[in-house]
């Protein structure tokens, strides 16, 4: 019996990234990944790079029946920049690159799979980092331009929905803040300029989608935020404002510019009262207003609980948003040790009801949600398949809530697990698996798990 039904047409799929599954088998030039890697491998778990990663680049036609068979009707990939174009200045593609990708899309819709493609997965071309500066460059947004235009003109007769980015506020914390991805700087003053750039880079993005060909055949583009709802730890009022904050920076400074076409006024004047505020025109900031998204991507996997400071902040390396909110460990709380990520189920459907009441009921899919772990391989049963319960009730638990927003009118129109197969993860590497689909690292075998099947008759019910 289905208790849990969802509406016609329903998006059932998964995600992935052009850097995490491709390989770098061709490519034109390297990503700051790429880079990193090559000059630091140590830094990658058990030094596994991105140099073959899940083989997508040679295996993309299996591969994508092998999504078929777990049910998935729609599947998110990236371009990648660094494959795609020869010469920033110009946008000269390599011919390699555009075949591939234009195989890639044709297989994807032979096997009756809408291809999502988003134009940036944290992999700025290296080359751009060291010669302007990155994504604290207004020449970089400029070349992005270039790029997105390529890509719309060369791809945009089949694939019918675009996003620009994926988790910017994770390249601003990643790179400029808590140096978790390369060039692991703490400058609080150049991630608040990157925050403002990226979110300047997304709208001349669906600027030139909307003036092209793709909007005219009936596409439409949007941009994947990772939304962590910030929860305070108890109903005073410091602990309130604690979390408030970190809800507005945290969250707000991609979503309120995407869809309403402005920042958050409390962000802007707590950025300018301690003169770390981004550098912007008139003109600029009219480009974010008038060119928000047709859709919004929300990846969830974890709230965010906050707590007033209880310890001076340490100014010693500049500003930082963590000077008006401290972590709070809530007692009791589930989790996954594997990740280290808190799993609350009730946040996605908190998510669903502010996008609701507070976005417009914006149409929005999760276009990320899901379970790492590490040494699946102890969960193979007799018949060789993994069995990942645990997998199975995670979405089951996260997806009661969503139908439930739904049902109370949340504008949700998909889903979308974080990943069809096991894929190469940035400094993690291959250490927590989240496939429907499980990779042996040295064979490149692919095996679909447990929760692959279930997928499968979930999708084919439309409910569960």
């Amino acid at each position: 019996m289905i208790t849990h039904k969802f509406p016609e047409g329903f998006w059932w799929g998964a995600a992935t990234s052009g850097p995490q599954s491709e390989g770098r088998f061709h490519k034109a030039h390297r990503n700051v990944f790429d880079y990193w890697y090559d000059t630091d491998p140590k830094a990658f778990f058990n030094e596994v790079g991105p140099n073959v990663a899940s083989n997508f680049y040679n295996d993309y036609e299996d591969d994508i029946r092998l999504m078929k068979e777990t049910g998935l009707n729609s599947v998110r990939t990236s371009i990648q920049w660094s494959r795609l174009i020869k010469d920033f200045e110009t946008g000269e593609t390599d011919p390699a690159a555009v075949s591939f990708y234009n195989h890639v899309i044709d297989a994807f819709l032979k096997n009756g799979i809408r291809p999502i493609m988003n134009l940036h997965h944290f992999d700025l071309p290296v080359e751009l980092y060291e010669k302007y500066g990155g994504w604290t460059s207004k020449y970089v947004i400029d070349l992005f331009a270039i790029y997105a235009k390529r890509c719309f003109e060369l791809f945009g007769d089949r694939v019918k929905e675009w996003t620009t980015f994926n988790e910017p506020m994770v390249v601003a914390e990643g790179e400029y803040m808590y140096q978790f991805h390369y060039p692991l700087l703490v400058d609080g003053k150049k991630a608040v300029q990157c925050i403002f750039n990226l979110n300047l880079a997304s709208a001349k993005a669906i600027k030139i989608f909307h003036e092209t060909e793709c909007a005219r055949l009936g596409g439409h583009i949007g941009i994947v935020i990772n939304l962590t709802p910030a929860y305070p730890r108890s109903e005073d009022s410091a602990d309130v404002a604690a979390a408030d904050f970190a809800e507005t920076f945290k969250n707000k400074s991609f979503l309120d510019p995407a869809v309403k076409g402005v920042f958050p006024e409390k962000l802007v004047e707590v950025l300018t009262r301690d003169n770390v505020l981004w550098d912007a025109t008139a003109d600029e900031m009219k480009t974010i207003h008038d060119n928000t998204v047709d859709f919004l991507g929300v990846n969830y996997y974890q709230p965010f609980r906050a707590k007033a400071k209880e310890t001076k902040f340490d100014d010693s390396k500049g500003w930082l948003p963590n000077k008006y909110f401290d972590t709070y460990e809530m007692p009791g709380r589930r989790m996954n040790p594997y990740r280290g990520w808190e799993i609350y189920p009730k946040a996605i459907y908190d998510v669903a009801i502010n996008v609701r009441d507070n976005y417009g009921n914006i149409p929005w899919y999760i276009s990320e949600n899901g379970m790492g772990v590490e040494g699946e391989e102890k969960f193979i049963g007799k018949d060789g398949v993994i069995a990942d319960d645990y997998r199975i009730d995670f979405i089951r638990e996260h997806l009661e809530w969503l139908q439930k927003a739904i049902e109370e009118g949340s504008n949700c129109f998909g889903y979308h697990l974080w990943t069809p197969i096991d894929c190469w993860s940035w400094s993690n590497a291959y250490k927590n698996r989240y496939g429907l689909i499980a990779l042996a690292l040295v064979t490149q075998k692919k095996t679909i798990k447990k929760s692959g099947r279930w997928f499968r008759a979930l999708a084919e019910n439309n409910g569960f």
